[in-house]
């Protein structure tokens, strides 16, 4: 075995994404956790310029080769590379002269991962404060709110003119609604009956939902993988987070007229996912898209919480509630939103509840 052998054997068997370049910048060797981030192969791009199979900024292929050409070592955190297959990463990368200034070595290290995670922990800290907080101020609301209505109540009871007791009847109505009101906003306090189920049963349910809702006024795109196994969950929660989700793109793409308005249903498959700090084998992904104006920037981080509305006759509860409904499965749920498409991305551990997240879903449904 050469030298040149051992090195690339050794290359090869590292975790870490490494590109050798020559000095033209073409790729003289790429080892596999480096072929699989990028999404090319070795095979078919040995040779080429390495800029073609990737985009950052205008200025990478003169940085590279100025780097190549003066021996100049460099690294960049948190660069967004554009691939050929559409997809957008987040990297940190180092380069590294070698061979007496005529080629370069590329470490990458991808960070979408930890900067998921990261924006995750924080969004659940937050969220789980609102609950709080939100739980303190439904006991503080509906306690005074029953002296209310039983005293409206005995007031009716006493007065000698049939016609005050509308009065007294105004009184009674407004607290039931402030109450009914209130306990939207602290969602379901059922815990969920797990049962083996098809997730394309719970998406093929809520598309019938809004066909029946909508009509034909929306397109409806069903985009499932066949191959999901069946997962362990409360079918009718998981309809009903979804629902809301969907009723929410259906309702916005109406009200703004949307061109052509489409619905796209999806389910996929995601390998080594993290969610909550547990780390999950596998994942079923969950999209819902649509085509419609996009929910303004300043309020992306913000809809999950209650009474945050982009509409004008919202609640601003859906969203809320199907946030809770996912959580109590061990789920997670991401919004992107832009003009022309808004997409909710639902994750859902495929494996069977352990008693540890039991243990976890049955604090996230105490009320």
């Amino acid at each position: 075995m050469t030298p040149t052998d051992l090195h690339k054997q050794l290359l090869d068997s590292l975790s870490t994404a490494i590109i050798l370049l020559d000095g033209h910048l073409q790729l003289c060797h790429i080892n596999p956790a480096a072929e699989a981030l990028l999404s090319i192969s070795l095979e078919r791009c040995l040779g080429e310029p390495f800029t073609h199979f990737f985009h950052e900024s205008s200025d990478t292929p003169g940085e590279l080769s100025h780097a190549a050409q003066q021996a100049n070592h460099y690294t960049k955190r948190h660069a967004e590379w554009q691939l050929l297959n559409g997809e957008q990463i987040t990297v940190d990368y180092t380069v590294t002269p070698f061979s007496h200034n005529q080629g370069l070595v590329i470490e990458i290290l991808p960070i979408d991962r930890l900067l998921r995670i990261s924006r995750e922990e924080m969004l659940s800290s937050s969220q789980e404060t609102t609950r709080i907080l939100i739980r303190g101020m439904a006991h503080e609301i509906k306690n005074p709110l029953g002296g209310i209505r039983g005293a409206a109540q005995l007031l009716a009871r006493e007065l000698p003119e049939p016609e005050l007791k509308e009065y007294t009847g105004i009184i009674i109505d407004e607290a039931d609604r402030l109450r009914n009101l209130v306990d939207r906003m602290l969602g379901p306090n059922q815990l969920p009956q797990l049962s083996q189920l098809n997730i394309h049963e719970v998406l093929e349910r809520v598309a019938t939902m809004i066909h029946a809702e909508s009509g034909d006024a929306i397109h409806i795109v069903r985009d499932y993988d066949p191959s999901l196994p069946d997962i362990n969950g409360d079918k009718e929660q998981l309809i009903q987070a979804l629902l809301n989700i969907a009723r929410n793109a259906m309702q916005a793409m109406k009200e703004n007229h949307t061109p052509n308005p489409t619905l796209t249903l999806r389910s996929r498959v995601r390998r080594q996912y993290t969610i909550a700090g547990h780390h999950h084998p596998l994942v079923i992904h969950i999209e819902v898209v649509d085509n419609g104006p996009g929910i303004p920037e300043h309020m992306v981080k913000q809809i999950f919480y209650p009474m945050i509305s982009g509409r004008a006759e919202g609640t601003g509860l859906g969203l809320t509630i199907s946030q809770h409904l996912i959580h109590q499965h061990n789920g997670l749920i991401e919004c992107h939103s832009e003009p022309g498409e808004t997409r909710f991305s639902l994750f859902l551990p495929m494996e069977t509840t352990s008693s540890s997240t039991t243990a976890t879903r049955n604090r996230h449904a105490e009320v």
